[in-house]
């Protein structure tokens, strides 16, 4: 451990030399979109600020949803395309853990950027600000970027613009990271697998239909860490999901499949592979279907929801029950 003044303690040697505080703003959420615009915040171990970074990037297609981001296809038409700025982004990631507010989210749009450039990006390792702010127990009303930036004090000046949007994120890790620190809290780091391929055939599936891991996807087989928390049963109706529980998917899905299960590991859900009497949830788009999974979870009466019931669930996931 090392002496911190700042935390009034020792700091733990265990923690990273290096963060990049990133926020990206998109054509949209499907695996075929697009950046439209970068940010990196450049922190030092202890979370101050080195340097900054931001850009537009020409997305080669319409620019989605400008009444989120406010870009338009005129002011994207002469930013350059996202290979001509992988180097620079490169430089400012390499070493350092990448933080961002749903990190899966802005991983995944950079992973695939980068495959798209046929470069990989120098990350290693990502942390969701969301999951530390369960470490620390904050008492947030939500895991919204802008409850989190209230708590801190941090104001925020231009929302959904990357670089505003990256500022604040940046603001407001410095003092959960040194409470993290204070406190002995290990950090909810988890490991970056950059795509190896990628295809540049338009994949837009509609729920149910079209799975998302057609020609050109990419898709690891992988073991995840176990889930550090007790299972606390089965998911009910009109109540949140509660960290521990064990989730099963079936059948396609319009986000992929990859993106969902991180999404649900982050917040603190087990991803289980099967269906058994000690599954919480399924979550499938067709639940009259034939699979083995629909129907383990009919023969035990495991709760099923679909892809975006859950999507919204995972927007609160409560917090385990005290040991």
């Amino acid at each position: 451990m090392l002496e911190d003044r700042t935390t009034r303690g020792p700091w733990p040697t265990a923690y990273p030399p290096g963060y990049a505080v990133v926020d990206v703003e998109t054509t949209g959420l499907a695996r075929d979109d697009r950046i439209v615009s970068a940010a990196v915040y450049q922190l030092d171990a202890r979370g101050e600020v080195e340097d900054h970074w931001y850009t537009l990037v020409n997305p080669e297609r319409d620019p989605g949803p400008v009444w989120i981001h406010g870009l338009t296809s005129d002011v994207l038409e002469g930013a350059p395309l996202f290979a001509e700025i992988a180097a620079e982004l490169s430089a400012r990631l390499e070493g350092r853990v990448l933080v961002a507010h749903n990190a899966v989210f802005d991983w995944s749009m950079l992973a695939r950027e980068y495959a798209r450039a046929e470069r990989q990006a120098p990350v290693r390792q990502r942390l969701c600000t969301i999951a530390l702010s369960k470490e620390l127990a904050l008492p947030l009303p939500n895991h919204k970027l802008e409850s989190l930036a209230a708590h801190f004090g941090v104001v925020q000046r231009q929302a959904h613009h990357a670089l505003d949007d990256a500022r604040v994120l940046a603001e407001a890790f410095r003092p959960s990271l040194r409470a993290a620190a204070r406190d002995g809290v290990r950090l909810p780091l988890l490991e970056c697998r950059p795509l190896t391929e990628w295809s540049d055939a338009p994949v837009r599936p509609a729920i149910g239909r079209q799975s998302s891991y057609g020609q050109g996807s990419w898709r690891p087989s992988r073991k995840r860490p176990p889930c550090p928390y007790p299972n606390p049963g089965r998911y009910e109706v009109d109540k949140p999901l509660r960290q521990g529980m064990r989730v099963a998917f079936s059948g396609d899905t319009s986000v992929e499949r990859e993106l969902l299960e991180d999404r649900a590991t982050e917040a603190g859900l087990h991803v289980a592979s099967s269906v058994s009497r000690l599954t919480s949830l399924l979550v499938t788009n067709d639940p009259d279907s034939g699979t083995s999974k629909t129907a383990k979870a009919r023969q035990f009466g495991t709760p099923v929801i679909d892809e975006a019931a859950f999507g919204q669930l995972l927007r609160d996931v409560a917090p385990a029950d005290p040991a």
